[in-house]
């Protein structure tokens, strides 16, 4: 008989609270810090996202802490006592320390444990790119395969992940480096926008851009289109930080341009959208090897 194994998420894989719960995923926050006060991000739990984005559309500069040490201990140690199977599908070892900390945590565990049945896989992934392989992980779980399958399958499919961005706000890709100050006024002034993926090793990359929103959003839908594969056996994700009349333009123009199994939009969550600014769009699918 294969043993279950219990899965861990971090909140930037940017899939609902209760949509984890209902499949009995475990889900460890990462912190925001808004007008001197932090804010844990758990997904719509408690969170009251619609406030954050009104900030986020306000102009407001949040920033975000990683997962500290202790936490991943405490979680990691239940399983430990418990002596049941856990993985971690994580955010970006690229795009945070967490990760980092992660394995720092089971080390230490390491030292006072016999047995540590605890995996960390990096997902390479940000925002729905890291929740698109946590929804396969679920239905293979759901579906008996054992931990060693799973592995397997995402060692084989992590690198075969699109995400193709647009932002609508150039002052957090400033504030995060990704552009200077300069090009970000001048972008601005002329509405610039970028067009953003995560390459094979999870780093966000700037890959061109265009003039106008529409022409961004009509842009990465045919990015989307260049690179997935067997589309018509895929529900691609899209997430979008509050401009739900621009996630829904471009819905509508995957399902007439690209055949799909389904088209699911999702909230972008408040830790991704902390560092895109309001108005970010993303479309995530299966698709050739990166």
């Amino acid at each position: 008989m294969t043993e279950k194994f219990d899965l861990l998420v971090d909140s930037c894989c940017d899939l609902p609270f209760d949509y984890l719960e209902q499949n009995n995923v475990q889900l460890v926050s990462m912190i925001i810090n808004l007008t001197h006060k932090e804010y844990i991000d758990d997904l719509g739990k408690k969170f009251d996202y619609n406030w954050f984005m009104e900030q986020l559309k306000a102009e407001a500069m949040p920033s975000t802490s990683q997962i500290n040490i202790g936490t991943y201990s405490d979680v990691f140690s239940q399983y430990i006592n418990a002596e049941k199977p856990l993985l971690y599908v994580a955010f970006s070892s690229e795009l945070s320390g967490s990760q980092r900390n992660a394995h720092s945590a089971l080390r230490l565990l390491e030292e006072d444990n016999d047995s540590v049945s605890v995996t960390v896989v990096d997902s390479k992934a940000a925002s729905l790119a890291e929740g698109i392989l946590i929804k396969e992980v679920i239905k293979q779980r759901n579906e008996g395969k054992s931990l060693e399958e799973v592995l397997a399958w995402l060692d084989e499919n992590i690198n075969r992940v699109h995400a193709w961005v647009t932002v609508n706000d150039l002052n957090h890709l400033e504030r995060g480096g990704r552009i200077s100050k300069t090009s970000a006024a001048i972008g601005s002034l002329v509405k610039i926008k970028p067009i953003i993926n995560i390459d094979e090793t999870g780093k966000l990359v700037n890959v061109g851009k265009t003039r106008g929103r529409k022409k961004s959003l009509d842009k990465i839908v045919s990015e989307t289109k260049r690179t997935i594969l067997n589309s018509e056996e895929q529900t691609i994700l899209i997430a979008y930080a509050g401009d739900l009349e621009a996630a829904e333009y471009t819905k509508q123009l995957i399902e007439e341009t690209i055949p799909v199994k389904a088209v699911e939009l999702l909230p972008m969550g408040p830790t991704i959208a902390s560092h895109t600014g309001y108005g970010a769009i993303a479309i995530f699918s299966f698709g050739i090897e990166k």
